[in-house]
């Protein structure tokens, strides 16, 4: 067992600037706040485990699940920040996984039109995505992340000691994540997890670290050039148009429903001539040592229904992304008529 050296890694985009740092403690978050205390938003789970770490300052417990990722908790934090007197002088810190950080990033975001906020990531999904990259949101009318905003934290703190207390389930979920920074960006680290899946699963801390670090860098390297999802940002979206409306319709964890649809993403890409069906077997083979679903049964209407929603449909039309090989993938403009046909297929 390795002893996991601290990394830094810089945002700097034009909706803000954010330290990323791998590999430093929760119990030196203080070390990153302004004098006075922060005002801390996590959920029960987390303050359960590990709340006995927190620094001095408000805590606003939340509940756990993505149902609570509502208007309706904004407004109640809205409340609390009121009755606490908060200005902009204050700093809000989410400490937990990609619930809790989206959150209390548009908390912090919208509250007296934004005050400083920063994140320490709790799970292994928000380490490597959720926390990273300046995306803010909450659901609306069962539709996810459709009421959001750009604006990044100050810092993000990504503590692997923390992940020791996720449930496998949870923990599997991330790796959906880091599996589709290899197949979009980098068939280094695709062929890393190959080798290294058993590793992986039994939480060695240089597996963690190392797969940790490079998705963080695969993603900042594209917010850095894309801070606002205009062009190469759309890329990190591999799996995600399907994804989003699976796990809307069947209510599944996000990492599962992930999966599935990068599954039947590569599954288009083949049927468009990009990929090779040899590149399609090795995804879905590595998705399946994390304990990932590559084909789940669903309402294909509910489906088709939650991809009208989709935030990056463009008439009847959809900015799709498409693996042309492991490590590329390219945007493609398909019609919601040919995601029906591949569903159906």
């Amino acid at each position: 067992m390795g002893t996991v050296a601290m990394k830094t890694v810089k945002l700097d985009t034009p909706i803000g600037k954010s330290t990323i740092v791998i590999g430093e403690r929760l119990e030196n978050l203080k070390q990153y706040l302004p004098a006075n205390h922060p005002i801390i938003i996590t959920d029960t789970n987390v303050q359960k485990h590990w709340g006995h770490l927190f620094p001095p300052g408000a805590v606003f417990t939340i509940d756990t699940g993505e149902g609570i990722k509502t208007l309706e908790t904004v407004s109640s934090l809205y409340d609390k920040l009121l009755e606490l007197d908060a200005d902009r002088k204050s700093f809000v810190v989410g400490i937990g996984g990609g619930i809790v950080c989206d959150i209390a990033g548009f908390v912090a975001s919208t509250y007296m039109r934004g005050i400083r906020f920063g994140f320490v990531s709790t799970t292994l999904l928000s380490q490597v995505d959720a926390s990273v990259g300046g995306k803010n949101g909450v659901n609306f009318g069962g539709y996810k992340n459709i009421v959001g905003v750009f604006r990044q934290p100050e810092f993000v703190i990504c503590d692997q000691s923390l992940l020791q207390t996720l449930t496998p389930r949870d923990f599997h979920c991330g790796f959906a994540e880091i599996v589709k920074h290899g197949a979009i960006a980098d068939d280094r680290l695709f062929e890393y997890l190959e080798q290294n899946w058993e590793r992986a699963l039994a939480h060695d801390p240089d597996v963690i670290e190392k797969v940790v670090y490079d998705s963080v860098i695969i993603k900042s390297t594209v917010v850095n050039r894309d801070a606002k999802e205009e062009g190469e940002r759309r890329k990190l979206n591999f799996g995600h148009t399907l994804g989003h409306a699976i796990e809307k319709v069947l209510q599944i964890p996000h990492g599962e429903a992930v999966s599935a649809g990068m599954v039947l993403a590569s599954a288009l890409s083949e049927k468009k001539g990009y990929l090779q069906p040899q590149d399609s077997i090795r995804l879905a083979s590595l998705l399946e040592k994390f304990s990932l679903p590559v084909r789940l049964e669903f309402n294909r209407e509910k489906v088709f229904e939650a991809i009208r929603k989709d935030k990056k449909r463009e008439g009847d039309n959809l900015k799709f992304i498409l693996l042309k090989k492991i490590g590329e993938a390219v945007v493609n403009q398909i019609s919601i008529q040919e995601l029906v046909e591949l569903i159906n297929s």
